[in-house]
């Protein structure tokens, strides 16, 4: 593959760079990280997975100026998440119709969800959340 260059950062150049938080009147925090003229955005039910959201769409507009690139997907492809919520990742192609992820609500329904929606809600997998309250 050709070396593509471009004027936009590769998306480990905002993972440097800290965050500017903003918490909504909705409950919801946004975090926007810059690396001038250009910046990202992401929101979340936490200044965390308000990071992680932000960093998922730089990942997203490098691919617009680099179609080459692989967006990586910031979740295994099964987990359960901190309040015992088991997902497992949709066959690819079953996501265009269904969504990234499926899982089963606490009504025992199915129901489906994308990437960003996840990391929107905060969904993390357990043992993350277990390593980030150990080095709190």
């Amino acid at each position: 593959m050709a070396n593509e260059s471009s004027a936009y950062p590769e998306p480990r150049d905002f993972e440097v760079m800290r965050p500017s938080y903003h918490e909504k009147d909705d409950g919801f925090v946004e975090a926007t990280i810059s690396i001038s003229p250009f910046k990202v955005e992401g929101e979340s039910a936490s200044k965390a997975g308000a990071r992680r959201a932000a960093l998922y769409e730089a990942q997203k507009t490098y691919k617009s100026y680099h179609p080459a690139y692989d967006v990586e997907n910031p979740y295994p492809e099964h987990f359960v998440d901190g309040e015992g919520m088991e997902w497992h990742r949709v066959p690819p192609f079953e996501r265009t119709t269904y969504g990234d992820y499926k899982f089963v609500d606490e009504r025992g329904e199915e129901d489906y969800v994308d990437i960003e929606t996840m990391l929107l809600w905060d969904v993390r997998p357990e043992e993350e959340i277990d390593a980030e309250e150990a080095r709190a």
